[in-house]
């Protein structure tokens, strides 16, 4: 799927009217953007989408039909319905998903327009809380390794790490031993308040 980014000052009609610039980016994986892939604006940053209960994926699907840049982070976890166990994929993080954008006044009311979205977290729409590249590029790279990903308590302190090798190579967060060989790398979206956490082999971390 290709969609376009939402340019609604960078070109116009002969009557004046605005009309969207296209830029081609191609996700690699359902919900989600490889930075490789997805080149940003100029001055663009990530935000965080607040959404009604069980409505991100109504958030994502308006907002990428209107060429926006969303990343949704989602986990497989079991389901019973009608008796039946089965697996089912849910938002990493309930009630959040991401959006990369120069935000400006227009981007800010377009967004705003989409069904099910409480707010974007911030104080007004030119005072946004922006979230850290290095925590979303982290939360990437683990959902492109297809790794188990676990709730865990939202951490701030802690023995902070780097990845060395293998598909979270150069990954930062915080180990919690499990004991000295494998431990759990937790990481965190301090403006969400909420942590996952993924195992790992203690040989292969550092100390940041």
């Amino acid at each position: 799927m290709v969609t376009t980014r939402f340019e609604p000052d960078t070109a116009r009609t002969e009557g004046g009217e605005a009309l969207p610039v296209a830029t081609s980016i191609t996700p690699s994986h359902p919900g989600r953007y490889d930075l490789a892939e997805a080149t940003p604006v100029a001055g663009s940053r990530w935000y965080a989408l607040w959404t009604r209960s069980h409505c991100e994926r109504l958030v994502y699907d308006q907002l990428i039909a209107r060429g926006f840049e969303l990343f949704l982070p989602t986990v497989e976890v079991w389901s019973r319905r009608g008796g039946a166990r089965r697996r089912i994929r849910v938002p990493m993080f309930s009630g959040y998903l991401f959006l990369r954008s120069a935000m400006d006044k227009a981007h800010y009311i377009e967004v705003r327009k989409a069904r099910g979205l409480v707010a974007i977290l911030g104080e007004r729409w030119d005072r946004l809380s922006a979230v850290p590249d290095q925590e979303i590029e982290a939360v990437q790279t683990v959902v492109g390794a297809r790794l188990p990903v676990l709730p865990h308590a939202y951490l701030q302190e802690g023995q902070r790490v780097r990845i060395i090798r293998g598909p979270l190579a150069d990954v930062q967060g915080i180990l919690v031993r499990q004991d000295p060989r494998r431990g759990l790398l937790v990481l965190s979206v301090a403006l969400l308040q909420q942590s996952v956490a993924v195992e790992v082999d203690c040989t292969d971390v550092v100390p940041t």
